[in-house]
């Protein structure tokens, strides 16, 4: 024995500071287990990523799950173009710094979009990357051209209207009728008026959507050049397949795409099984 004491353990984040803005992090698992940073969508929180959370840490993996830019109490600035995707991305990337990395990064619907910018703009600090639902961007961008995509986004014309997206939004019979035939069940649909329209979070979330135009470094035509898994799932009321499959010419290392039938767009919470396993499997499997 070498009579050195052990290296102590890192301490948990609940919270960081970026740009002039305080971020809630929910930090669980092993604290000496490889890092994997999971980013939520629209209209989620960190908790969208619980079930699956708790499927990784049995692999001896430690999470990080922020609530981004306008969902933290903390970090809700009032302009449009505070919610650029550069800033989006540089949230992340200074959490990937506090904690050290680089990390196993994982996203859904607009935390995907993230990953893919901080993935094309800092691979440094990414190991691998899962992306559920949203397909490379430019992937998408082409998609736009060649398929149904444009019918799937007509909502975010929709949520432009400043006012009337969230008077829609917050009326609970109007939200559970619209959310439900997005494909949200009754859980989800729980967490959403707790989660983001009674914590306030309803504002910050749409203005992703409103500062879609305001692009101040546009890296969407960047290969990824990290081991890469798209998540995509056939009852995706957003998503067209033609994306997903589109999404291979853009990742110039080990890439697999993984269909999921008879799911919807909520994968973390309806399939969290088969969300975790192809985490696992991109981690292990790299």
């Amino acid at each position: 024995m070498s009579g050195l004491p052990p290296r102590p353990l890192p301490a948990r984040i609940t919270s960081y500071r970026h740009d002039g803005l305080e971020f809630d992090v929910v930090d669980e698992g092993p604290l000496d287990g490889d890092v994997v940073v999971l980013l939520h969508g629209f209209p989620e929180r960190a908790s969208s990523w619980h079930q699956v959370a708790a499927r990784l840490h049995a692999h001896g993996l430690r999470t990080l799950a922020p609530d981004q830019r306008g969902y933290s109490p903390g970090a809700r600035p009032p302009r449009r173009r505070d919610y650029r995707l550069s800033l989006l991305t540089a949230d992340v990337v200074a959490l990937i710094e506090r904690v050290g990395g680089p990390v196993h990064l994982v996203g859904h619907d607009w935390g995907a979009i993230v990953a893919w910018s901080l993935t094309q703009a800092r691979p440094d600090q990414v190991r691998t990357l899962t992306a559920f639902s949203v397909p490379h961007p430019r992937a998408l961008a082409r998609s736009m051209r060649s398929s149904r995509q444009p019918l799937r986004s007509w909502y975010v014309g929709a949520f432009q209207v400043r006012g009337l997206a969230e008077r829609v939004l917050a009326h609970p019979r109007l939200a559970a009728r619209i959310l439900t035939r997005a494909g949200m069940d009754a859980d989800d649909l729980a967490h959403f008026e707790r989660g983001i329209v009674a914590h306030g979070a309803l504002r910050g979330g749409l203005m992703w959507y409103r500062a879609l135009g305001l692009v101040d470094r546009d890296r969407s035509a960047r290969h990824v050049t990290v081991p890469t898994t798209l998540v995509w799932s056939d009852g995706d009321s957003f998503l067209d397949r033609d994306g997903a499959e589109r999404t291979e010419e853009y990742v110039d290392a080990p890439y697999e795409l993984v269909v999921l039938a008879g799911v919807t767009h909520w994968i973390p919470s309806q399939a969290p099984d088969a969300a975790a396993e192809a985490v696992l499997e991109r981690i292990t499997g790299t």
